[in-house]
């Protein structure tokens, strides 16, 4: 492969001399001596048989030629930092801020088939229950509910409808009386501390006593799987324990809550690896 013709080094003096307008502020800003600056500058005019500055007693300036070679080469460094950019954006992982439960439950048992279509995109799920702020939490995306009613976020784009329906271990099953919700404990989490609210007044019935709420809808989860009593939440999150038996559902539907989850983008362009992500995210919940 042939060498570049023109010094790189002397190339990028020049830039910097052209934006800063002085040798000095110029090799403050890279960092060697004002005559290192200078040599540089003389070494691209040789190679380029070409004049580019003036110099004066106490000043230098550029000259015709100079000017709008400088232009040039600003264009030529601005596409240069966005392949890097775009390098660097490829490289690093998705950073994706979440929900507990719908991460732990939902997302991450579909992130091996996105790998498998995209193994050159990691994604890196964190989880809280707070909005995020993209920009200065370093996060790339988020999904957070948003009331049905609510105007939808910018740029956001919808996922699919919080849906719910009750489930519980078979052996607690078993006992259960005809009336089971005045009879026995009702588990929750304090997220969605009203869907158990919701599900009772859609079944007209009501519970002898408030429902127990876990931190997240995982933890009341696993309080279920142990017996303890009944929980409410999205029969996607309990596909693997109904299948495997682990436990029943209590009713043969589900009903929306209200609440949809969307998928929070930054504005304006985004990279193509989240482009990507976001595109299969919103297949995968379509679906």
């Amino acid at each position: 492969m042939n060498r570049f013709p023109l010094p790189l080094e002397s190339l990028w003096a020049f830039r910097v001399v052209a934006e800063t307008g002085s040798l000095t502020a110029a090799a403050a800003a890279l960092g060697v001596t004002q005559p290192a600056v200078s040599k540089r500058l003389r070494d691209l005019e040789t190679a380029l048989d070409c004049s580019l500055v003036r110099r004066g007693v106490n000043a230098i300036g550029l000259t015709k030629a100079g000017v709008r070679f400088a232009e040039e080469l600003q264009a030529g460094f601005a596409q240069i930092q966005s392949a890097v950019d775009h390098l660097q954006a490829q490289s690093a992982p998705l950073r994706i801020r979440a929900y507990t439960t719908w991460a732990l439950r939902w997302l991450i048992p579909r992130l091996p088939r996105f790998h498998a279509a995209h193994p050159g995109i990691d994604v890196e799920v964190s989880t809280s229950t707070a909005i995020v702020d993209l920009a200065r939490e370093g996060v790339d995306a988020a999904v957070h509910t948003v009331p049905a009613g609510a105007p939808p976020p910018f740029g956001g784009r919808r996922l699919q409808a919080v849906m719910i329906s009750p489930f519980a271990a078979p052996s607690l099953v078993k006992g259960l009386p005809g009336g089971w919700p005045s009879a026995t404990r009702l588990l929750g989490s304090k997220v969605r501390a009203g869907d158990w609210d919701l599900w009772l007044r859609h079944a007209g019935t009501a519970a002898s006593q408030p429902p127990l709420l876990f931190e997240s809808t995982t933890l009341a989860i696993q309080a279920a799987l142990e017996g303890l009593g009944i929980v409410i939440c999205s029969p996607s999150f309990v596909r693997e324990e109904v299948e495997s038996g682990k436990l029943v559902a209590l009713s043969e539907i589900s009903i929306p809550t209200g609440d949809l989850y969307w998928l929070f983008l930054p504005t304006g362009r985004t990279g193509e690896a989240l482009s990507i992500f976001a595109d299969w995210l919103t297949r995968e919940a379509q679906e």
